[in-house]
């Protein structure tokens, strides 16, 4: 079912591991033409645009694009109490571990009347997408709202596309948790033409553009924030979720392959990587793969996810080589269950999110362990971080000088000035001194 890579005996460089371990093929690109041309119908004609766009694509067109507030307030009513609850725990976890993301405003004293002072801006108005498709993600409303409230954003809007299976609404438990996060403004819009909405507004649906676009989608999704990074900001560019387990001889087979199931369940491309230096347990975790994947609800979708490139058993000498391995390829979740979890989390530099011990499985992330699981996918936590109150934040940096304080340096700002041939900046200050 599932490849094998074996890089025992094998010493590869950094940039050869970086090609030796297991991707999906998505490129981005090739979705950029179909997703510009969406954002473009958006923009020349508004609602009529998103209106075929939902019959399109999500063969289901909402009454209304922009979701009455009742609806939202009868969806919280109508929510299950054990997913309610479920919710509410999530929430309130997630803004307590948010919060500690929110760096304190920091004076720094240079000399005599001389500050320069950081604080922290949110962002005015945020743009979260929660995807529909192949599952419905309350929780995806919960890990991109908190932190932007968290974050002080004044204004936030959500967007989720429209379920033929509720005559066009957006999915009521989706709803629900808008409610539950006191989010009053929602609309029933998907894919590219979304973030087109977002981006630059649609004034006949009373959509005001945003400054921020976050959550994850498809790859039209990722290649419309993309085209509209610099219009707006935007998190990352999502793609297909992945999970990478470093595990030694002592790990439990059977949960090993649960995890890597559970990810698989996502996506025919999602990605499941076991990285092991015990060939007993690679043929263990092979076995259990074989056993609990028929029970699984969805188990063709993982067959096709497991069986596909993107999915490995990959064999090296060592810890320090597993180490290695992962690093290259940079994991949205890395699971470490090893005997020494220590020696092998310190080797660790590359991770979207870290998972120690058998007992804290990525699931626990994507619910209720309180971290966040909007998370860099393909390679991308090398140099990102995932989703929390400090992507909707903005440092600014205030310059406090007395007369004094400018005095003492204007002599410094001469000399650099005239280097660099701009002698009017030199100019700029020594005016402040003229007699």
């Amino acid at each position: 079912m599932i490849q094998t890579l074996d890089l025992r005996g094998r010493h590869p460089s950094r940039a050869e591991l970086a090609d030796l371990v297991p991707r999906a093929r998505v490129d981005v690109a090739v979705a950029s033409e179909a997703a510009a041309a969406l954002i473009s119908d958006v923009r020349d004609r508004g609602e009529a645009a998103l209106r075929e766009q939902a019959s399109r694509f999500d063969r289901a067109e909402p009454d209304s694009i922009r979701v009455d507030p009742a609806r939202i307030t009868a969806a919280v009513a109508a929510l299950d109490p054990a997913v309610r609850a479920a919710i509410e725990e999530a929430i309130a976890r997630v803004r307590v571990a948010s919060q500690a993301q929110v760096p304190p405003a920091a004076v720094t004293a240079l000399g005599p009347g001389a500050e320069v002072i950081q604080r922290w801006q949110p962002v005015t108005r945020v743009g979260l997408y929660v995807p529909g498709g192949k599952a419905v993600y309350p929780s995806s409303v919960v890990m991109n709202v908190v932190p932007a409230q968290v974050a002080g954003v004044r204004s936030v809007v959500v967007a989720s596309p429209p379920q033929a299976e509720f005559n066009g609404e957006v999915h009521p438990v989706i709803l629900g948790a808008c409610g539950l996060l006191g989010v009053e403004e929602v609309y029933a819009m998907g894919g590219a033409g979304a973030i087109g909405a977002f981006a630059y507004g649609v004034a006949d649906v009373a959509l005001d553009p945003v400054d921020l676009i976050t959550g994850p989608g498809n790859v039209y999704v990722a290649a419309a924030k993309r085209l509209v990074r610099g219009v707006v900001g935007i998190d990352s560019e999502a793609g297909p979720t992945e999970i990478l387990i470093i595990a030694d001889e002592h790990a439990d087979a059977r949960l090993v392959a649960a995890d890597l199931i559970s990810q698989a369940e996502h996506d025919e491309i999602a990605a499941a990587v076991l990285v092991t230096d015990s060939e007993p347990l690679a043929e263990r975790v092979r076995a259990e793969l074989d056993a609990q994947t028929p029970a699984t609800r969805h188990s063709a979708r993982v067959v096709e996810a497991l069986d596909g490139r993107q999915s490995a058993i990959v064999l090296v000498d060592d810890m320090s080589a597993a180490a290695a391995v992962s690093n290259a390829y940079g994991p949205e979740h890395l699971e470490i269950q090893t005997a020494n979890l220590g020696e092998v989390f310190d080797l660790i530099t590359n991770a979207g999110a870290i998972f120690l011990g058998a007992d804290s499985p990525v699931s626990l992330g994507d619910y209720v362990a309180g971290s966040n699981h909007v998370l860099p996918t393909g390679g991308q936590s090398r140099f990102s971080a995932g989703l929390g109150a400090s992507t909707f934040l903005r440092s600014q940096q205030i310059i406090r000088y007395t007369h004094e304080g400018l005095q003492q340096v204007a002599p410094l700002i001469r000399n650099l000035s005239d280097a660099e041939h701009l002698p009017a900046h030199g100019d700029a200050v020594d005016a402040r001194f003229a007699e």
